[in-house]
């Protein structure tokens, strides 16, 4: 088992600076054809890309995440790979008992997928557990570095959540993810019971990573073709797309199936890319499903009441995962 080495945590604002802002700003003004090679409308991308020229203002939607979102950054030593400057949203619930949650996002999002679910999990209640909760930025997403090392896969991305849980005194702790979340969850140490919204059969073992266009046209249009398309007829707001495009742009990067024994859960939403036979996912340690009426591969975004409340039925009183971290409950002690 690899060693945990992390370093001290540092208070995180997204800053984004003029600097950059006017590139990209200047890059959009050389644009005069947005093009239709992306598999998006062309009429969306080019409004979109109008926006994006002028009336959208990063910084208004900076400063709310900042106000939202408490963000930290801490140095993590991934073994053979040294160390990764690692963003991670992190908020702690009142209740003292509440239990340990790592979520995982997958792609082509961001940290921002725990944006909407955050108040929920925390919300103390007689009636639900209650979650400390930690979002991390995987490594070459968001504001995490990037690894300058080839052969970074799955296992390192595991690494890179436990060690970072262990860093915040989270020895034992339960997971939640999707799409790329779901390959990672399931390989980590200490986890006690995992929940994911992307149940699969697909064996994948090596990195992730896909081809971005260096125009932010070409960004917008590729992102907000799965965007559309992934989701159940969610009503994306030309902001909304514009926020989760950029966090992709200004990347710190540069934007450029094991087997598991513990607890899991398994929540279907009808547009997910992929909805394989019932049968193929039983397995013994399956001990919690959801089947909802609505809702696609960004479950998290478009219905974070549906995925929310099959946490909180999998892990609350009377749930199968009931107590599975020892001491954290949940739920206030009376």
């Amino acid at each position: 088992m690899p060693t945990n080495t992390a370093g001290p945590e540092i208070p995180y604002t997204i800053n984004v600076t003029e600097e950059e802002l006017g590139l990209l700003k200047k890059k959009l003004e050389l644009l005069t054809d947005a093009g239709s090679d992306y598999g998006a409308p062309l009429v969306d991308i080019e409004k979109l890309v109008a926006r994006w020229k002028g009336g959208y203002d990063w910084k208004k939607h900076e400063a709310i995440l900042n106000a939202e979102l408490p963000q930290f950054t801490r140095m993590i030593a991934i073994d053979g790979f040294g160390e990764l400057d690692i963003h991670y949203v992190h908020k702690q619930s009142e209740v003292k008992s509440a239990i340990p949650l790592l979520f995982v996002h997958g792609w082509p999002g961001s940290f921002i997928e725990v944006r909407k679910i955050l108040p929920l999990l925390i919300a103390p209640s007689e009636e639900h557990p209650s979650f400390h909760v930690v979002a991390f930025s995987l490594p070459g997403f968001g504001f995490s570095s990037n690894p300058t090392k080839r052969g970074f896969s799955l296992d390192q991305y595991a690494e890179v959540g436990y060690k970072l849980m262990l860093a915040l005194g989270y020895n034992e702790y339960v997971t939640q993810g999707g799409d790329w979340g779901y390959h990672i969850l399931r390989r980590h140490a200490h986890n006690k019971a995992w929940h994911t919204n992307y149940p699969h059969a697909r064996r994948y073992e090596g990195h992730f990573t896909e081809r971005y266009d260096t125009l932010p046209v070409g960004l917008l249009s590729w992102i907000y073709e799965k965007l559309v398309n992934w989701s159940d007829d969610y009503p994306w707001e030309e902001d909304e797309v514009l926020t989760w495009v950029s966090i992709y742009w200004f990347s710190r990067s540069g934007y450029k199936e094991e087997e598991t024994h513990i607890p899991m859960g398994y929540s279907y939403f009808p547009k997910e890319l992929w909805r394989v036979p019932s049968k193929w996912l039983q397995a013994p340690n399956l001990v919690f499903e959801a089947e909802h009426p609505e809702g696609g591969h960004f479950a998290a975004h478009e219905k974070p009441d549906y995925l929310v409340g099959d946490l909180r039925k999998m892990f609350g009183k009377g749930g199968p995962a009931f107590g599975v971290v020892p001491g954290k409950t949940g739920y206030a002690a009376k």
